[in-house]
């Protein structure tokens, strides 16, 4: 096998053996790999193989110690300002994560784009030799650092995956099971990684179904931060859905074309849809259309452009922050709207003037309302006149 190294055989292991579990696939697969040259395919995961291949390209040894000492003060100084905006997104989405897993003895690791450490969880009551080094703000976790881990596959792949104990390239990491799942910017661009880790223990529960969950999570939260003039479109099949992990969420510039999608949002929406589209081209509905259900506080039924019914919520955001509260009056998507504002300026002006006249010109009201600062909502409205 290519890139394999040759050496003398420790022990002739029979061509099908009875295997136990797991941990006697993965020792096969080593004995294989590692000792005999061979491709030990469907003992453990084509992610893994490839990811043992690189690191033997890369010269590395299994038997390496590994110190995980922390990258130097200025690339953590810059890892820590890069993802300010990922660590703000995912703050919240964490502290739900660390109180579910506060009894399991597993550790949440997030990584920036490049696979340094920027949260961690606290440390599990029992005995971690490993992970108490390696699960430390600063610390490298792609592949070039530390060899096979679910984060560097991450990182190197881009695809969710899960690396158990001797699965791991490096020896010293061979008492560690871990989890990990992407984490998107709105370019499509690697944010992040979340990884769930363990040590001496398997997983008690489905880790690779919980750090998708709460990955997506923190992407959805990424997604929808505020940055300018804009409509975000929250759908899904099933409306009770809408404001969880599993929701599509798309965003339309003031151009009226597709700007952002998440993943959910792209299986809905079919390989055809892609940002730069227009509205209409991808939803199957004009853009005033789309304005007029940001008007109602229920999801509204709209069917997409291939065909599919889905429930939306639309949000106008300001540049300071999403509106708060959406304004009554819905009308269904499905509907004409004749009357809307044509525009996402023009829909912008409408919301700050109604918000004024429902709070009878209070500004500090008006503003509360649509969950922005007095001072946005006075440069708004100096901009109006």
């Amino acid at each position: 096998m290519s890139g394999a190294r040759t050496g003398p055989r420790a022990q002739a292991l029979p061509a099908r053996p009875f295997f136990a579990g797991g941990l006697e696939r993965t020792a096969l697969a080593r004995e294989r790999f590692f000792g005999e040259g061979q491709r030990p395919t469907g003992l453990v995961s084509e992610a893994v193989l490839q990811s043992w291949h690189r690191c033997l390209q890369a010269r590395r040894d299994p038997p390496e110690r590994l110190l995980f000492d922390p990258v130097g003060a200025s690339r953590q100084h810059r890892a820590l300002q890069r993802g300010r905006p990922l660590l703000q997104a995912a703050t919240p989405v964490l502290q739900r994560l660390e109180a579910a897993l506060a009894a399991t003895g597993t550790r949440a690791l997030l990584c920036d784009g490049e696979g340094v450490v920027v949260h961690r969880t606290p440390a599990a009551s029992h005995p971690e030799p490993v992970l108490s080094l390696a699960a430390r703000v600063g610390v490298d976790l792609s592949e070039r650092a530390v060899g096979t881990t679910a984060p560097g596959i991450v990182l190197s792949t881009g695809q969710a995956v899960t690396v158990t104990r001797a699965e791991h390239f490096f020896d010293q990491c061979g008492t560690l099971s871990c989890a990990a799942a992407p984490i998107r910017d709105r370019g499509g661009a690697l944010a992040g990684v979340l990884d769930l880790s363990v040590e001496g223990r398997p997983f008690g529960f489905d880790a690779a179904a919980l750090v998708g969950l709460y990955a997506g999570a923190i992407e959805n939260a990424l997604l929808e931060e505020a940055d300018g003039d804009g409509l975000v479109l929250r759908f899904q099949a099933d409306p009770l859905l809408l404001g969880t992990p599993l929701q599509a969420l798309a965003g339309v510039g003031g151009d009226g074309r597709l700007r952002w999608l998440n993943q959910v949002g792209r299986s809905l929406l079919g390989p055809g849809a892609a940002p730069g589209q227009a509205v209409e081209a991808v939803f199957g509905l004009a853009l005033d259309t789309l304005l007029a259900t940001t008007r109602g506080p229920a999801p509204q039924p709209l069917r997409l452009g291939n065909g599919l019914v889905v429930w939306v919520r639309a949000q106008l955001q300001l540049p300071a922050g999403p509106v708060a509260q959406p304004l009554p009056a819905a009308r269904p998507a499905l509907a004409p709207a004749s009357a809307a504002p044509a525009t996402l300026a023009e829909h912008d002006r409408q919301l700050v003037l109604d918000a004024l006249a429902r709070c009878g010109g209070n500004v500090s009201r008006a503003a509360r309302e649509l969950g922005v600062s007095r001072g946005l909502l006075y440069r708004r409205l100096a901009a109006l006149r």
